[in-house]
């Protein structure tokens, strides 16, 4: 008897949350610039936890209630009243080693909380730095999947969609994916995948153009690359926090 799939859907925007069913569901929340990359740089280097919130006055609280980092951004900004941004750059292991830090941003974080507010109760985290992790976990729990893109204030953008079509083309064996969103992602990156950077250049995406107006291409070039901060970032209890290997 042939065992049934898990579905895998892809949610192109924030705004499409709605139209699938979270609660039984794996959600993995991709932020690809930059979100989701920073989230695995850090605890990758050693962060106790990330306490993920959806305002600046929340991580404002939080940061001087428990004497954490506060950390985010607005529009691609270090958010006034914060100490630092959301570039993975600032976040090195002799910095963040066994600290907390608290994190708002303008898609990602937002992202996490309305896939709470909708009632999922499996939560992780997926960029290019921890495509692996992602992927090993998904194939490993067979269980539906939601590859949520945090998108630009709900406008789908490319690079949070190839890294939803990074995870299929690794991962589609091993489910059902009867979903256009799915099929787009996927297309889109056999067509990027070997150069990544440049498909985002040539494609004139629009937030390659707003972090590069920035001066950020560093930081770019960094969150498209695989496997780089290789931790599985697991959401529970209100905390971010990277998963203990597996035993062997």
């Amino acid at each position: 008897m042939t065992s049934v799939k898990p579905t895998l859907h892809t949610a192109l925007s924030p705004a499409l949350l709605q139209l699938y069913n979270v609660s039984n569901s794996i959600v993995v929340i991709i932020d690809v610039l930059r979100a989701t990359s920073t989230i695995a740089t850090v605890l990758h280097n050693g962060a106790k936890c990330i306490i993920p919130v959806d305002s600046v006055a929340e991580c404002i609280r939080i940061g001087k209630q428990i004497e954490g980092i506060t950390a985010g951004e607005r529009d691609g900004h270090v958010a006034e009243g914060l100490s630092y941004g959301n570039s993975p750059f600032e976040y090195p292991r002799e910095f963040v080693s066994g600290k907390t830090l608290v994190l708002t941003t303008t898609n990602g974080t937002k992202l996490l909380h309305m896939a709470l507010d909708k009632g999922a109760k499996k939560i992780i985290t997926g960029s290019f730095v921890n495509l692996s992790a992602v992927c090993n976990y998904l194939i490993e729990k067979k269980r539906p999947v939601i590859l949520g893109c945090a998108a630009w204030k709900d406008r789908v953008n490319i690079e949070d969609t190839l890294f939803a079509g990074a995870v299929i083309s690794r991962i589609k064996d091993h489910f059902d994916i009867n979903c256009d969103a799915s099929q787009i992602a996927a297309t889109m990156y056999a067509d990027a995948k070997d150069d990544l950077y440049e498909f985002l250049k040539n494609k004139e995406a629009s937030h390659y153009h707003r972090l590069t107006e920035y001066g950020l291409e560093k930081d770019i070039r960094y969150c498209l690359s695989e496997d780089t901060a290789n931790v599985l970032c697991v959401y529970d209890g209100g905390k971010l926090t990277a998963a203990k290997p597996r035993a062997l």
